[in-house]
């Protein structure tokens, strides 16, 4: 699961049908295609919590480190959400759940609020090859700095934003600490970051139990549970 933490549940605004971007009208149900929505919260994750470990099942919980407020500042994610940080902490001490890092805002922040008359969601995209080395160094270090913090030690797998980074974020990868990246997209080239493909991975938002509620999520466990599939974390694969 993705988009625990991301701003971008809020910012990013845009709908795919014809002249849906025009103004207010990526608002509607109609037209819109992402935000807004809402955190889940304590009392829903502790119920998908005591779900997983009842039915022997793992989740991998992919993190946004800040929360991007609209003035650009950034608040820690164990700030903005005490309540959820310390019981995603504990299910993950208790190896129901892991944590990857997944980014430090999700989007390119300065850029990221909703346009009058257009798409915002290339800026909900963090990793940016046409972003500065400098700009991916600070997110990896600064976004495994607050997750280190608040967990007790470092994140080993980043899943980048909308599956987009560049070589530029394997090199930051390299020297924060990072061992693995979950991508749809492999860049195949020669460093020591492994890739862990999306093939075996059934990946999605927090958006889906918000919208469809937690027994979407328990109906999909079930499901594979039925088919006699066994769980695992990322860093399994």
């Amino acid at each position: 699961m993705d988009d625990v933490g991301a701003s971008t549940k809020h910012f990013e605004v845009y709908s795919k049908k014809i002249f849906g971007n025009f103004l207010f009208l990526k608002y509607l149900p109609y037209f819109r295609a992402w935000g807004v929505y809402e955190e889940i919260g304590g009392d829903e994750w502790s119920e998908i919590i005591e779900f997983l470990d009842k039915h022997d099942a793992k989740m991998t919980v992919g993190i946004t480190a800040s929360w991007v407020e609209k003035d650009g500042s950034m608040t820690p994610f164990p700030e903005k959400y005490p309540e959820q940080s310390d019981i995603l902490k504990e299910a993950h001490n208790l190896g129901v759940i892991e944590i990857a890092n997944h980014g430090l805002t999700h989007c390119v922040v300065g850029k990221h609020l909703p346009k009058l008359f257009s798409s915002n969601r290339k800026f909900h995209r963090e990793f940016w090859d046409w972003l500065p080395q400098s700009e991916h160094d600070f997110h990896v270090a600064t976004s495994q700095s607050i997750l280190k913090e608040w967990l007790g030690y470092p994140c080993d797998i980043l899943i980048p934003p909308g599956n987009v980074y560049s070589m530029k974020t394997v090199k930051a990868c390299q020297e924060n600490g990072i061992s693995a990246i979950n991508s749809s997209i492999n860049l195949e080239q020669n460093h020591n970051i492994k890739y862990i493909e999306d093939k075996n991975v059934d990946a999605f938002h927090d958006r889906e139990i918000v919208l469809y509620g937690k027994s979407w999520l328990f109906d999909k466990i079930k499901k594979y549970k039925e088919m006699e599939t066994s769980f695992c974390f990322l860093k399994e694969l």
